[in-house]
């Protein structure tokens, strides 16, 4: 089911489109990649969906419904410019932020100290925010986000300033948080995080969405027809092996074993190399290369640069 539609948004700032006729549809209980350049409307999107500011055109629903201003307490948004009161202290803040979002006192501060043990910074809960470090003080914010249990959350960027220890244990608290119902749109750059947690993405470019659909099918979709083969044998015989319906396009290695990537021409498919390739070699690995989300990025927006 589809719990949140932007349909035919349009938003213009002076003389700039940020948003050209945009349609996003987030599937419930999903983890939605909104992927794009920097400046391509992404923000805007999602400072559309929090209410922050309205479409010039097009509407958001919200299970089929148009968005009210009280859906805000529905959704949990995690801004890349984090917004910490740098002079109060850090369990003031979280308690406060907390009864903002409708949690009691006596709620929140069970929470607030569940989330503080689990995260390791109970020691912080009388310090100040200018006294955290940058990963100190987004787990604070993700904390804040979250505790509400929000049908929707929004994160944008949420790994800058985390360590490798620290961003693999936030992305293990996003996938709990899907396990337990939540949707999730999530924006970033690094496209390796969007093949480890998303389900789906739009790719936004120069105002429009430019690419959208499951990261399976995209994947499929660009794949180039090229099949990496590890073998033990002489490469030159299994370069004469292949015919004018194969191309050799690469020689390398494969956990320390000779190995070349091979893309098939016209209608041949890979159980033909095969055939040609296994009376002259012995093959110990044989896998088709499926191009990463990162290639893909790179490929879809250049290709819409004009």
């Amino acid at each position: 089911m589809e719990l949140l539609r932007a349909q035919n948004i349009e938003k213009k700032f002076a003389n700039h489109l940020a948003l050209d006729n945009v349609n996003v549809n987030i599937p419930e209980n999903s983890i939605y990649g909104l992927l794009g350049p920097n400046g391509a409307g992404k923000t805007t999107l999602i400072r559309i969906i929090n209410r922050i500011t309205a479409p010039d055109k097009g509407e958001i629903l919200l299970k089929g419904r148009p968005l009210q201003p009280s859906d805000v307490n529905l959704i949990g948004y995690l801004p890349e410019e984090r917004g910490l009161y740098k002079k109060m202290k850090v369990g003031e803040q979280a308690l406060y932020l907390a009864q903002l979002k409708g949690l009691s006192k006596r709620d929140a501060l069970k929470k607030l100290k569940y989330w503080f043990e689990k995260f390791e910074i109970q020691p912080w809960w009388d310090k100040k925010v200018e006294e955290l470090s940058k990963g100190m003080a987004q787990k604070v914010q993700f904390i804040t986000t979250i505790l509400h249990e929000p049908e929707l959350l929004i994160f944008d960027e949420p790994f800058s300033g985390f360590d490798p220890i620290n961003a693999n244990m936030l992305k293990e608290e996003i996938l709990e948080l899907k396990k337990k119902g939540s949707t999730i749109i999530f924006s970033t750059h690094n496209m390796g995080s969007v093949e480890e947690l998303c389900d789906h993405i739009t790719l936004i470019n120069k105002s429009k969405n430019i690419l959208e659909g499951q990261i399976d099918d995209i994947r499929k979709k660009y794949k180039s027809n090229i099949y990496e083969i590890s073998f033990n044998g002489d490469i030159d015989k299994l370069e004469r092996s292949l015919n004018e319906h194969y191309e050799l396009i690469d020689k390398t290695k494969v956990n320390g074993n000779k190995a070349v990537r091979v893309k098939l021409l016209h209608q041949t498919n890979e159980n033909e190399l095969l055939s040609l390739i296994i009376p002259v070699i012995e093959v110990l690995s044989f896998n088709e290369i499926i191009p990463n989300m990162n290639d893909i990025f790179i490929k879809v927006v250049n290709e819409h640069k004009n």
